[in-house]
């Protein structure tokens, strides 16, 4: 079977995964509204595309944070990704390192953050932060994880409790025996997600400051009021994010939440998204309304589960051609060309 599109990969995870897995990387909260929302909402965008624009020479570059990277798609940050494929993050910081691109690790890695760095030794890596109640834990975890080399923390704030997933109740979800969190400590209970700190506020961001040399992004931000929050706290960036639909359901779709978050920050700090990216067309909508750069999170999943590294490197290599593609069709040579002018919200 040709892999023509993200889709195909998409129908082959679901078909190949054991449902339990299938039914956790899938699954959003309560009635999926947000986790749908977030796809059909691009496709309320329409393009303004300009014509006679000599694009003969592409250049799909960017940079995130001063680094250099060769689209401005990364890969979000997801959790058991041994559930995907055996070789697990390992595989994934591979593939990322390959294309050339972000990978944000997440503290729920089934692969401890020295085998992530061995994996892909020079990779450009974020790490996902939980704060947990242990303190002294979160805090090890900072000073590992700079330690190692990796280049950003990114905090997650959109989960003082875990959203309520229907099909992992009915699945009564758990981690298989062979696969573990390798980064936390010993006793954490990953059915019930227990030891994750509901009490934490903006002046923990201080707090993290005051561990770590590392840039902080913070991701969950969905209105203009936590987006000048996190700019007064001295963030270094933010990632537009619903947490793929699975926390609170009927928020609203990233990509409708990003122009009220670009418009409060000014340009201070860099805004990234997550959620709902299946084309490169969608990454162009994006980078449109003012993200520097876009994360997925279920795709890399599913390429994950097609073949490993070699998947996920044709998941991004999908959306790299598409989106050159697509910011051809509309117009534009090179990134610094995309804009507001590209496109305008359909009435439907």
């Amino acid at each position: 079977m040709a892999m023509v599109c993200l889709s195909d990969f998409e129908a082959y995870a679901k078909k190949y995964l054991p449902k339990i897995a299938w039914d956790y990387f899938a699954a959003g909260a309560d009635d999926c509204n947000t986790r749908d929302e977030n796809i059909l909402a691009y496709k309320r965008i329409r393009f303004q595309p300009r014509v006679l624009r000599d694009v003969s020479m592409m250049d799909i570059r960017t940079k995130i944070l001063g680094t250099e990277i060769s689209f401005p798609v990364g890969i979000a940050p997801t959790g058991f990704h041994q559930l995907a494929w055996p070789d697990g993050e390992k595989s994934t910081a591979r593939a990322a390192k390959a294309m050339n691109t972000c990978y944000i690790a997440s503290t729920y890695s089934t692969c401890t953050l020295e085998e992530i760095s061995a994996a892909a030794p020079g990779g450009l890596r974020w790490f996902q932060l939980y704060i947990h109640r242990n303190r002294a834990a979160s805090r090890q975890l900072v000073q590992r994880v700079e330690a190692l080399g990796f280049q950003a923390l990114v905090l997650t704030a959109d989960l003082p409790y875990t959203g309520k997933r229907r099909d992992d109740i009915r699945n009564g979800f758990c981690l298989p025996p062979h696969i573990k969190l390798k980064n936390l400590e010993r006793d954490f209970e990953v059915c019930k997600m227990s030891l994750l700190d509901p009490s934490i506020t903006w002046n923990d961001i201080y707090w993290l400051q005051s561990l770590t040399h590392l840039p902080i992004i913070i991701k969950g931000i969905l209105t203009k009021e936590d987006a000048e929050l996190a700019v007064r706290h001295g963030v270094q960036g933010i990632i537009v994010s619903n947490h793929g639909g699975r926390q609170l359901d009927e928020g609203p779709a990233t990509i409708d939440a990003l122009v009220e978050v670009v418009e409060a920050v000014r340009g201070r700090v860099e805004v990234y998204l997550d959620g709902g990216i299946r084309k490169g067309s969608d990454v162009l909508k994006a980078l449109a309304l003012g993200a520097k750069c876009v994360f997925i999170g279920r795709p890399a999943l599913w390429g994950l589960a097609y073949k490993g590294e070699e998947g996920l490197q044709d998941v991004l290599r999908i959306l790299q051609d598409e989106f050159r593609l697509s910011m051809a069709l509309a117009g534009c040579a090179r990134v610094s060309e995309i804009g507001r002018h590209l496109v305008r919200f359909s009435k439907l």
